[in-house]
């Protein structure tokens, strides 16, 4: 057994480490690191003394709504009412989340959280459910059942969300704005493994952002030279269990409610919005490496990073020139192009 929060944030540690030593320069960062939404968020501000400040409110704020655990949270009354009246913001968050769900066939869905909760990943009280059970927790996943009229929120008996997947990417778009609007000159906002890269470092060069190694979260098997955006990873290293000699990671495919066994172990997404990234990754981890090469090629708006536990490293051809291999690591590199021909 493997706790999510510790890999987490040994590999949140590393990443924002790995940042900050190549951003140094003369002029110095204003820093914030603390707990929330159940992860360790460091910030790194150049030009915006109150800036950490309020993105830390913020986080807490998210926290307090969007929880699915924290009994004062929206989310949580909507759960066991199975309707509630949501703020604007949550509202929004889900309408979001929704749209997202149908760009991506359903393989992101908000409304797989009973399934997770039967497989112990909330609790820790791991369960292996029998195929019967597996029926009906699949039949109860549908992203289109989620009603919304308003001000409230209305979900069929049984049904329940969690926005746990896509929470720290809409912090990072928040987090953006307090940003633009304090006219910082340059930031990296480590949200819990979600990585906003805002403005210029001091010294013009690029972010550069390391890619956790999935069996050793403590290394990073390559990085990525960067400008403006966020990096999003899924990986079943974050949190699993095993019971008779099988892995079963957190990350369940909402048309099973099984956890996802395809042979990926990692997929880092790279674009502008912090929501889609970190929908992105969920969704490409679950499609798997051939239908997440399809995607892309159907899709715009990103790049990413995939690797398989046969060591293939899928890369998209907007991050080939951008990625470096550590030396340590001797993978099977693929660069994925949009045009087939």
């Amino acid at each position: 057994m493997k706790k999510g929060f510790l890999s987490r944030w040994i590999c949140g540690v590393l990443v924002i480490m790995m940042i900050l030593l190549s951003a140094c320069s003369a002029k110095s960062a204003d820093t914030l690191t603390f707990y929330a939404m159940d992860t360790v968020i460091s910030l790194s501000v150049y030009g915006g003394e109150d800036s950490c400040a309020k993105i830390r409110e913020k986080a807490h704020e998210l926290d307090g709504e969007l929880s699915a655990v924290d009994e004062k949270s929206g989310i949580y009354a909507l759960n066991r009412d199975g309707s509630a009246v949501m703020s604007e913001e949550a509202i929004g968050l889900i309408e979001r989340s929704l749209r997202l769900s149908r760009e991506m066939e359903g393989y992101f869905d908000i409304t797989v959280y009973p399934a997770v909760k039967e497989w112990g990943f909330t609790t820790g009280e791991y369960n292996v459910p029998d195929d019967e059970r597996l029926k009906e927790l699949a039949e109860q996943i549908d992203f289109s059942a989620v009603r919304i009229e308003g001000d409230t929120i209305s979900l069929p008996e049984g049904y329940a969300v969690d926005l746990g997947a896509i929470a720290k990417g809409h912090l990072a778009d928040k987090a953006k704005e307090i940003l633009v609007e304090d006219k910082v000159d340059g930031a990296v906002l480590n949200l819990g493994g979600t990585v906003l890269l805002y403005g210029k470092k001091p010294d013009g060069s690029d972010f550069k952002v390391g890619i956790a190694d999935p069996e050793n979260t403590a290394a990073y098997f390559g990085y990525l030279r960067l400008g403006e955006g966020v990096v999003a990873t899924s990986g079943g290293y974050e949190r699993y269990f095993e019971k008779d000699g099988k892995r079963y990671i957190h990350i369940l495919d909402p048309k099973t409610a099984k956890p996802v066994d395809n042979g990926v172990l990692s997929v880092t997404v790279f674009c502008a919005e912090g929501a889609k990234a970190d929908a992105l990754s969920t969704a490409l981890f679950v499609m798997g490496k051939d239908m997440a090469e399809e995607y892309y090629r159907e899709k715009d708006g990103f790049e990413y990073v995939l690797l398989t536990d046969g060591g293939e490293l899928l890369i998209s051809e907007g991050l080939s020139d951008s990625f470096s291999l550590n030396e340590a690591y001797n993978y099977d590199i693929k660069t994925i192009k949009r045009d087939k021909g």
